[in-house]
């Protein structure tokens, strides 16, 4: 059983704890997700079962990288995971103004320098930040390159901030909440985070977990909610093998070709088979279904 769920992750959950409920209702035991979203976050997760597993690394780096999130901040207290679920670290009286957090917001567009947050998925010395960071050790992370397209102030309710970010792989939302507090001289934490896009997939064709479940348990039809291989590979080029040609590729062989240099979809008939890269008139199999 190989596809795609398009998962809109509830709170509460860690990605992988998804992605095992929603291989077991499709009876595999092969699945993964393009990117991870904190447990507490919501929104799009893709979910690959079966051989689309195969397809990550290619959706990842071939595919638009670009996230959207929606994310809320309460000014006034910082936490040791910059989100609700810390520790308070950090206070302030000090609440900026709209004109205060749009300067933040300006400073912070375009290609930056980020510093993820000590409770993060980054590498430390062959360790997780966040293990470190349980054992209450000390962790000296390094900036990285981060590329925030457009850091939106939506609207405020109540004490809580509203914020619309498009970005680049590799931002950490709640860096960006703990960066506009420190350029308007005060502290913040993260209220929630919401992924509405990443790597092609949009939050329209996700689905909750539990209405699937809910599907599944009533033995009503749960296929059609699985996605092709192929989903969100549309933007890169398609090419059409005949039978013989397409084993010879699935084989490992190289296929003679006109086409232009590049990454291409490869199909044999209608069925998606792998995704090529030609060059110097050949086709070279990169990662075959």
């Amino acid at each position: 059983m190989d596809g795609i769920i398009i998962l809109d992750k509830d709170s509460d959950m860690f990605s992988r704890t998804a992605g095992y409920r929603i291989a077991k209702m499709f009876n595999e035991k092969k699945f993964g997700h393009i990117g991870t979203l904190d447990p507490m976050a919501t929104g799009v997760l893709p979910i690959m079962i079966g051989n689309a597993t195969k397809m990550i690394p290619f959706m990842e780096d071939i595919c638009p990288n670009q996230k959207e999130y929606l994310f809320g901040l309460k000014f006034g207290t910082e936490t040791d995971s910059l989100d609700i679920t810390g520790k308070i670290t950090k206070t302030s009286n000090i609440i900026p103004n709209e004109q205060d957090i749009q300067n933040a917001l300006n400073k912070l567009t375009g290609e930056i320098q980020q510093i993820p947050p000590q409770f993060s998925a980054v590498h430390i010395n062959g360790k997780r930040a966040y293990e470190l960071a349980r054992n209450g050790t000390k962790i000296d992370i390094k900036p990285r390159n981060v590329r925030i397209d457009k850091l939106e102030y939506i609207g405020k309710n109540g004490d809580e901030y509203n914020f619309k970010v498009v970005c680049s792989r590799g931002t950490y939302v709640r860096s960006i909440v703990r960066d506009i507090a420190q350029i308007c001289k005060t502290v913040a934490t993260t209220t929630y985070i919401r992924r509405t896009l990443t790597n092609g997939f949009q939050i329209k064709n996700a689905v909750k977990l539990d209405f699937l479940e809910k599907v599944f348990n009533n033995n009503q039809d749960i296929m059609k909610y699985l996605m092709p291989s192929d989903f969100a590979l549309g933007d890169i080029p398609v090419i059409n093998l005949d039978t013989k040609d397409a084993k010879l590729y699935k084989n490992g062989g190289f296929i003679k070709t006109d086409e232009p240099n590049g990454v291409w979809r490869v199909y044999s008939g209608k069925q998606f088979i792998g995704i090529g890269r030609i060059y110097d008139g050949l086709l070279h199999p990169q990662r075959n279904i």
